[in-house]
């Protein structure tokens, strides 16, 4: 049976058999014992979207350190605009190039000088649906047209990613065919990606998509 270690757009953890395109952690959330979550939803604000493969490193997923304690707890995306929409940010370890794009979209599109992770970090806790208590605000008309690329919205139980000015339906298997704003049904449309992180992308911050999302 896969771990409870998938992620949603909203941050919330799943049992899915897709393993996505990104890995990452928001510290150490699980029992390596049972390979359960351990109730935790996070035990650092540095809530990170790392590369799947890096310098040959292989780990034990949900298990353990050499040194006998837990290990980060291993998360999954299915690309880096799930990623962003959870709270996530890149990782200056293992996808350096990525993250310094995204600091400087993030100071740019925040109005902030030269922000540092854990700077980033501190905002991103007071906007993520799984840090904050921040009940999600229903979008206009005009909000939701204006929102950049990678943009992720919910409406009920269902995700939509902002691709090419289009919404496209959001699974942990990919995506599907894009639709059209006015053919979503008449309900409530909510933002999200945390609203810093949609300034970065309307900055410039070009995020990495699943395959099936197209050109």
């Amino acid at each position: 049976m896969p771990l409870q270690n998938r992620v949603a757009p909203d941050g919330s953890l799943h049992r899915a058999s897709a393993r996505g395109m990104l890995t990452g952690n928001r510290g150490v959330i699980h029992e390596p014992d049972t390979k359960r979550l351990s109730g935790r939803r996070w035990t650092t604000k540095a809530w990170i979207a790392c590369a799947l493969h890096w310098k040959s490193v292989r780990r034990d997923v949900w298990g353990r350190n050499h040194n006998g304690r837990a290990g980060w707890s291993e998360l999954f995306f299915l690309d880096e605009v799930t990623a962003l929409a959870a709270g996530h940010r890149p990782c200056f370890a293992c996808r350096r190039n990525d993250a310094r794009r995204f600091a400087g979209a993030f100071a740019d599109g925040n109005d902030v000088t030269a922000p540092d992770a854990p700077g980033m970090d501190e905002i991103l806790h007071r906007e993520r649906r799984q840090s904050s208590r921040q009940l999600p605000c229903a979008l206009t008309a005009g909000e939701l047209h204006a929102l950049p690329d990678g943009a992720m919205i919910v409406l009920g139980e269902r995700y939509f990613a902002v691709h090419d000015g289009r919404p496209l339906p959001w699974s942990f298997d990919g995506y599907g065919a894009p639709v059209a704003f006015a053919d979503l049904p008449q309900a409530p449309v909510s933002l999200v990606t945390p609203p810093s992180l949609v300034h970065a992308l309307r900055a410039g911050y070009r995020p990495h998509w699943h395959a099936s999302a197209g050109a």
